[in-house]
């Protein structure tokens, strides 16, 4: 009796699609019905902001990376079926912005993310 080999989670396409800033293809890492939470000035821990499904998952990502801004994978950690990453970005006026995401994967996609966010002010 053989054991299958589960999915893992592609750290290439992740670096790709955030540097790269191709939300289409970071949309791909995500289940049907994942959920974001984001915390940042706008969106306390007490009242994040909470996405669900890949519908607004991408509105999101199209919304940020349409922006005027660089985006950088600062570094990504996986273990077992949890994962987290760094990602740097810096507007084209110098603003600065650091996003922190721990991840739940299941099947190797996103399918729960907290995003914890910082920002020049």
């Amino acid at each position: 009796m053989g054991t299958a080999a589960r999915p893992s989670f592609d750290t290439d396409t992740l670096r790709r699609a955030v540097e790269g800033r191709t939300p289409q293809t970071l949309l791909s890492l995500y289940t049907d019905d994942a959920e974001i939470r984001v915390v940042n000035r706008n969106a306390q821990p007490s009242h994040p902001k909470v996405l669900h499904g890949r519908g607004e998952i991408a509105d999101m990502l199209t919304d940020v990376y349409s922006r005027d801004m660089t985006h950088k994978l600062e570094g990504c950690v996986i273990q077992g079926d949890r994962a987290a990453y760094s990602e740097s970005c810096e507007y084209a006026d110098g603003v600065r912005v650091l996003s922190e995401s721990m991840i739940t994967l299941r099947d190797g996609k996103i399918s729960r993310q907290i995003i914890i966010e910082a920002w020049d002010e």
